[in-house]
């Protein structure tokens, strides 16, 4: 009898694997503004429904908006910029800058479907191409779908542990293996939009090489005791400098 569960356990592993493997090749779909094809599982409305239910508990962690609205209006500019002169312009994704009060924390982030960020302690360390170039990376990640590609990714992973558990006692192995590769997603995610963030910049008539002074910022930041790059999701700030610096030769020749 045992035995018998054994195998029914087995099989019942096995479909669920399959089913996920199924299931991730009917939602390979080729992104229009890249031109990469990507696992994703939801539309670009449910996107900016996840990015616009999310803004107020992001909004707060980082102390609210900050409070000057000549400020937020020049990012606002810039941003609106960079969309009017890209492929932004064409996507249905809807755009809003929002500039947080945190003086403290040096970051800039987006939501899916186009909510995206920039904390004061970051903002207050850039000229204007700088912000640009920010800004340009953080709607690389909005035209890039890279949040929409890991909850698909997580997805993908979860169920795959779920049929290694229910088959082999294996879903701690095959979970560490689905988040090692998201973090090799999140490495190539942060370099596509790094690649998007120039090209953003040259169209716009901004100075490119900002970016890579936006880079020397970031590495500054990070101070002495950084991550190393193979521990975290994100690519350490000198390999991005060749690779922008790669970018704005493709881009300007």
């Amino acid at each position: 009898m045992k035995r018998g569960n054994w195998k029914i356990r087995i099989f019942i592993g096995l479909a669920i694997v399959a089913f996920a493997f199924i299931q991730r090749c009917n939602n390979s779909e080729k992104n229009p503004y890249t031109d990469r094809v990507q696992n994703i599982n939801m539309s670009s409305d449910q996107e900016i429904a996840i990015g616009l239910q999310s803004k107020p508990e992001i909004t707060q962690q980082y102390g609210g908006l900050y409070p000057d609205q000549k400020l937020q209006s020049f990012v606002d500019a810039v941003g609106n910029k960079l969309i009017n002169n890209s492929i932004a312009k064409d996507t249905p994704y809807k755009y809003e800058f929002h500039l947080l009060a945190d003086a403290n924390t040096i970051n800039a982030f987006a939501l899916p479907g186009g909510q995206i960020f920039i904390t004061y302690a970051l903002y207050s360390q850039l000229n204007e191409a700088q912000l640009a170039g920010v800004l340009g990376h953080e709607i690389g990640h909005v035209i890039g779908r890279h949040s929409a590609e890991r909850i698909a990714d997580g997805s993908f992973w979860q169920t795959i542990s779920m049929g290694a558990t229910v088959g082999a006692d294996a879903g701690g192995i095959v979970g560490s293996i689905g988040q090692n590769t998201l973090l090799k997603n999140g490495r190539g995610d942060e370099l596509e939009s790094d690649d998007l963030g120039v090209l953003f910049m040259i169209n716009s008539g901004y100075d490119p090489y900002e970016m890579i002074k936006v880079m020397e910022i970031l590495k500054a930041a990070g101070g002495p005791n950084r991550v190393p790059e193979f521990q975290s999701s994100h690519p350490d700030p000198e390999n991005r400098i060749e690779k922008i610096k790669d970018a704005i030769i493709k881009y300007q020749n």
